[in-house]
């Protein structure tokens, strides 16, 4: 049996002058898979962009046993990092929460700051129980999320040109630019069909597009990027190599773009914008379509 760590209690004032200074560990918790923990807590701490934080979910702690579990890996980050850690929790069995209350950290319940107004607001007692969100397996937008997401898989990277008709979205842009990712997001969150294609040399020789991207203008956006930036990315990838070289990241840039504005592509910007920003800017542009 693993010896108990030391519990260290740390003052304020060095729990302040330690997240400026070092590395503050946060631990997504929830009884599900703590998507929803982590999704929300990254949109916390982006404010907070002078701070440097270690991340990791710790997902299904549906039982005291799996909490106390929890509760010395919080322990030990503690004694590691200087400084208690930060928990962000969507657990809703009040004997789990407590048990996790155990550790010194500090606690982001985002369920009890939420189910509370909500009974008071409708009158009703929440049913406090543990996985309810699992029932959404049966639901007709989980199977269409999941042939969203195979669609996209199948569509990646200009791997197909098949059923493009069936797409909902279809991101251009050379390569690196964010469009997978973008893609995969809008499937697996959304359930939109997002197919990708990578615009390369010889479209820029030709100076058009394939002609099957032109059948499907409508469904086009492209997504642009900084030179600079892009060859940072590429960098990491292909060290070295001449796919990374600022000139040639120049060239590609600028000639998709000017590509794509000459065939009428909606550009987004991805430099600086997250994928859920990205995602978000095209549901805007697609979804009034799809009212209409």
């Amino acid at each position: 049996m693993r010896a108990r760590p030391v519990i260290v209690a740390f003052p304020y004032a060095s729990f302040r002058r330690s997240a400026l200074s070092g590395i503050r560990s946060v631990f997504f918790i929830s009884d599900g898979t703590g998507i929803t923990a982590e999704t929300l807590g990254h949109s916390l701490l982006a404010q907070f962009q002078e701070c440097r934080f270690r991340l990791e979910r710790l997902p299904f702690v549906d039982s005291q046993m799996r909490a106390q579990a929890c509760v010395r890996q919080i322990r030990a980050a503690a004694m590691r990092d200087g400084v208690r850690p930060i928990v962000v929790s969507t657990i809703v069995d009040a004997a789990v929460v407590a048990a996790l209350r155990e550790a010194d950290a500090l606690f982001l319940d985002l369920f009890e700051q939420s189910i509370g107004p909500l009974e008071a607001e409708l009158g009703v007692r929440a049913s406090h129980s543990v996985g309810r969100s699992h029932g959404i397996t049966e639901s007709a937008s989980y199977f269409a999320r999941i042939e969203a997401i195979n669609f996209t898989l199948a569509h990646d990277d200009g791997q197909s040109h098949e059923r493009l008709n069936e797409a909902d979205v279809i991101l251009i842009g050379v390569s690196r630019s964010g469009k997978t990712p973008t893609s995969l997001y809008l499937a697996l969150q959304f359930g939109i069909k997002a197919a990708n294609y990578p615009l390369i040399p010889e479209d820029f020789e030709r100076d058009c597009l394939p002609p099957e991207l032109l059948r499907h203008r409508g469904k086009l956006f492209g997504l642009s990027i900084s030179p600079l930036r892009l060859a940072q990315i590429r960098s990491e990838r292909r060290p070295g190599s001449r796919y990374a070289q600022p000139d040639n990241c120049n060239f590609e840039v600028e000639a998709a773009l000017q590509l794509m504005q000459r065939e009428g592509v909606a550009v987004i910007d991805s430099t600086a914008r997250s994928i859920e920003e990205l995602a978000a800017l095209i549901l805007q542009a697609i979804q009034p379509a799809e009212q209409g």
